[in-house]
């Protein structure tokens, strides 16, 4: 990944994730009203726009549902992680609208690209039906052009001890605001080889918090390959591809990894720990990382 600092529109003013809901709560028999905190959860349409041939072209490649923030983030996360950018030279700016090309009026992030992009790609990445928070590859027909190989130095990077990584959940419910009112979003976090947070991001969609993170990075130049990616739910394989896009070395999960996921992990050499909460975790690939006593 490119760590040339990215410059885009500013960030949309005080975005909405989360509101008050009035509700009844049920308890031992006893009934009372309440008013909870509910995590946003709304459309945003990705969409790109380039010249070809002296005229601008538009197309959305994307609607997945999200949590209203960091939509550049998360724009920027997607399209590099379905390889349709591989740089942030490849991004000239980006602004939000309000409808989009197809004349659907919702939240869209529009990304201007420097170039037009690989006709193959963008009829591979484009989506027929909406992404929902649960599903980072829906309405794809193949897994074919997905950015999956491992980045330089992920292998080469440094060891890790036990303590730190089960050190590294608490780190990232810390830098988590969302969830403690809401105990309804998946937080994802960046953090360095000394177990330091770098860049923390919340979404009702784990596959977003992970885009915007990676976006993140790119938009600020920094560093991705060989660092630490912290998951606060299970590592599925949507995740583990994003993390190996961005050259990630480990990927520390509070959940389950499923088989798929550890497959890619160990093609692509990443260290997956799942289970990581209460003291301890499991380890299902490139164990040879972890410092042992």
């Amino acid at each position: 990944m490119s760590t040339r600092a990215l410059t885009l529109a500013a960030p949309e003013a005080d975005p909405i994730d989360r509101l008050d809901c009035a509700g009844l709560r049920w308890e031992n028999g006893a009934q009372s009203a309440v008013r909870e905190r509910l995590v946003v959860e709304e459309p945003l349409a990705i969409e790109i726009r380039y010249e070809r041939l002296g005229q601008e072209v538009r197309k959305v490649l994307a609607v997945t549902m999200r949590t209203p923030g960091e939509d550049a983030d998360l724009a920027l996360g997607f399209l590099y992680c379905e390889s349709v950018i591989d740089r942030a030279e490849d991004v000239i700016g980006g602004e939000s609208l309000e409808e989009n090309v197809r004349g659907e009026k919702i939240p869209t992030w529009s990304v201007r690209l420097a170039l037009p992009p690989r006709g193959r790609d963008v009829e591979r990445v484009s989506r027929g039906i909406i992404t929902s928070a649960a599903c980072g590859l829906c309405g794809r027909t193949s897994l074919q052009g997905l950015r999956m190989a491992p980045g330089a130095g992920s292998i080469g990077s440094p060891s890790i001890s036990g303590e730190t990584i089960v050190s590294l959940p608490g780190k990232l419910r810390l830098r988590q605001a969302i969830y403690p009112e809401t105990g309804g979003c998946h937080g994802a976090g960046l953090f360095d080889e000394a177990g330091e947070a770098l860049i923390v991001r919340e979404d009702v969609g784990r596959h977003n918090a992970v885009d915007k993170v990676i976006g993140a990075a790119l938009r600020s130049a920094i560093p991705t390959a060989g660092r630490t990616l912290v998951l606060s739910g299970r590592a599925g394989f949507e995740l583990i591809q994003k993390a190996a896009a961005a050259g990630v070395a480990l990927v520390v999960a509070v959940g389950a990894p499923s088989s798929f996921a550890v497959r890619l992990a160990r093609d692509a050499g990443i260290t997956l720990a799942g289970f990581a909460r209460e003291g301890r975790f499991n380890v299902y690939s490139q164990t040879g990382r972890l410092i042992r006593d």
